[in-house]
């Protein structure tokens, strides 16, 4: 493989700790329509799709009991979670630190998330984050056809970046997201928050506990090639 000279980041348990917190709100807004379900079954449902899956995921099961989805559902949920994001929002512990010594090793570094740009934009400024990466380094699976676990967001981020595949380090933190990073043929570093290191290991990322160690993870192979 070639030397890195690109990290693409995921934003939601990588950078910022908004899972715990979007699980919470999505699990009452569910709630709320009359489903039943646990918070574990609304996390291996709808933590990673796109909002258009996560709706449509609840229509199709409300539709199964002969109920309907109800008017400005999403729209209540977003506004809800923005809400929980504004006042409880924290940074993954190590995340600044990470990007910066990615940038200090002079490699290039963006953003891929799942979400929409104007979420990345706002949870990144709710953390502090929002200097580490220009607009034009802010990608979202909203730019591609098809999200994670297809590789398509990752081959767009890294051909705005300017780089090939081979030459990018993603930094992921869910089964999904490392799918997607090995679809599209790049090296993938396993953040074990949300999915823990053997579920991300058993996909072929190389598990981590620390966003601290990112550059020196990056840099290892730099090393190991010089």
């Amino acid at each position: 493989m070639a030397d890195p000279a690109l990290v693409i980041f995921d934003c939601d348990g990588v950078l910022v700790d908004s899972e715990p917190l979007s699980l919470a709100v999505l699990s009452r807004a569910i709630a709320e329509t009359g489903l039943t379900m646990s918070d574990d079954e609304v996390r291996a449902a709808f933590m990673g799709p796109t909002l258009d899956q996560i709706e449509a995921g609840v229509a199709q099961r409300l539709a199964a009991s002969g109920r309907a989805l109800p008017d400005g559902w999403l729209e209540r949920f977003l506004a809800d979670r923005a809400e929980a994001f504004a006042a409880e929002l924290l940074p993954v512990p190590g995340a600044r630190e990470a990007v910066e010594g990615v940038r200090r090793a002079r490699l290039d570094a963006c953003v891929a998330s799942q979400g929409r740009i104007a979420k990345t934009q706002m949870t990144l400024a709710l953390t502090g984050l929002t200097d580490l990466f220009a607009d034009d380094r802010l990608f979202s699976s909203t730019m591609v056809a098809r999200g994670k676990p297809a590789p398509d967001l990752f081959l767009h981020a890294a051909r705005g970046c300017g780089q090939p595949p081979e030459r990018c380090v993603v930094v992921e933190d869910t089964v999904a997201g490392v799918r997607a990073a090995r679809s599209a043929g790049m090296r993938v570093l396993g953040y074990a928050g949300t999915h823990g290191a053997a579920a991300l290991a058993a996909e072929a990322a190389e598990p981590f506990g620390d966003m601290r160690d990112v550059p020196a993870l990056v840099g290892g192979m730099r090393v190991a090639q010089t």
